[in-house]
């Protein structure tokens, strides 16, 4: 049950990065036994360089990508269902382009990219997989022709260039991944959204009564962030809110005066709330402000 989970929140978290940068529909269905891809994404024709931003990802979505990950390592299989599903992918684009009197171009054929928490050497020496130079370690190519790699999750280095995909890895590689998430700049590009996403996928799991440990040690490694997070975001409302009181009752006051409402706890921006009601003027304001710091 929690794997259908986990796989709303792949879907949506990868969405979310790239819908920016390109066209991408998810759960897109094929031809044959209607057959289901993960994530199918296509470059817009102006790409933006701020794509760079998403690392090894972005390197990902520089051409036409089918992105499969998978929450449990993924099998001999399910590997092969993913190679088929771009085959049919091809063999489709290749009747388009003749129906069209045009040649299909190699840049216009989507690249596969399978996202495996972990794998075997057996499994990758199964497929004749081959590191490639440039690339870093954990992305596993198979021969050209095939146009697809594994990407083992667990064998990324843990480098700013590799957090977005290890924040769908497991266990200790994804904890450490939204340490890392949580530690970047809050105005740092898809920080916001990626823990919004973080925590939808907490409140999910929560609810579930069957969870593996991985799961469990997620919500507890969660928990403390949600919980600082939310009580940021509660303090930052009552400050905005305070601050227009204060304005609309004593006039508009200045920088300085600011940067120390937003330095109150929030017991003392609660307090401040009370006590304005009695200011009449900016004076009763600094008064109050160098009392809490007595």
């Amino acid at each position: 049950m929690t794997r259908f989970i986990h796989d709303k929140f792949a879907k949506d978290y990868l969405e979310e990065l790239l819908k920016d940068y390109g066209e991408v529909k998810a759960s897109e269905k094929v031809s044959g036994e209607i057959k289901e891809i993960d994530v199918l994404f296509t470059p817009a024709k102006q790409q933006s360089s701020n794509i760079q931003i998403l690392g090894l990802l972005g390197r990902f979505a520089e051409n036409p990508a089918i992105i499969e990950p998978y929450r449990n390592p993924a099998s001999t299989d399910e590997i092969c269902d993913c190679i088929l599903k771009l085959l049919e992918i091809k063999a489709l684009l290749r009747r388009e382009a003749k129906a069209n009197k045009t040649k299909l171009q190699d840049s216009e054929i989507p690249k596969l990219w399978v996202l495996t928490p972990t794998i075997s050497e057996t499994r990758l020496s199964s497929f004749g997989t081959m590191q490639k130079a440039g690339w870093l370690s954990g992305v596993h190519f198979l021969p050209d022709a095939l146009r697809t790699a594994i990407v083992a999750i667990h064998q990324l280095p843990e480098t700013p260039e590799t957090l977005w995909l290890r924040l769908l890895g497991r266990g200790s590689v994804q904890s450490q991944a939204i340490i890392e998430l949580q530690a970047l700049p809050l105005d740092y590009p898809y920080q916001k959204e990626t823990l919004e996403l973080v925590y939808n996928l907490r409140e999910n799991l929560r609810v579930n009564q069957e969870l593996e440990a991985d799961d469990r040690e997620l919500i507890m490694r969660l928990e403390p962030l949600y919980q600082r997070d939310r009580e940021q975001a509660v303090q930052s409302g009552e400050q905005r809110l305070i601050t227009r009181q204060l304005n609309r009752r004593i006039g508009e006051i200045d920088t300085s005066l600011i940067e120390q409402i937003q330095g109150l706890s929030l017991e003392q921006l609660e307090n401040l709330g009370e006590a304005l009601l009695d200011f009449s003027s900016v004076a009763d304001l600094e008064t109050w402000l160098n009392q809490q710091s007595i």
